[in-house]
């Protein structure tokens, strides 16, 4: 199955109303997310996947890998996903602004 990608200058623009799922663990998340991300841990992903069923949500982790993953299971899960290429490491990179803790 392809995963739909965006970069992150792409999903900064595109970001505004939609799900943002952050499925790294707990500590990651805590120590620096992108404002407004819910964290769904990738291993408990699959539990609630279908809740998702026919919205679009962007998908990010620290660097990629996680989220086009994850990005697979809500797909199969009748969710429009798209994994963040780059993830929190190219968010910050870029000189944006995260939020910090739960």
């Amino acid at each position: 199955m392809q995963v739909k990608e965006i970069d992150v200058d792409g999903f900064a623009s595109a970001r505004d109303g939609f799900e943002v799922l952050d499925v790294r663990s707990p500590e990651e998340f805590a120590s620096g997310h992108v404002p407004g991300a819910v964290n769904v841990p990738l291993p408990g992903l699959g539990a609630v996947a279908g809740r998702f069923a026919g919205q679009r949500v962007f998908v990010i982790c620290q660097s990629g890998g996680r989220s086009a993953t994850a990005a697979r299971t809500l797909t199969a899960a009748g969710a429009d996903a798209t994994s963040v290429a780059g993830g929190t490491a190219g968010w910050l990179e870029s000189g944006r602004r995260v939020d910090t803790g739960l």
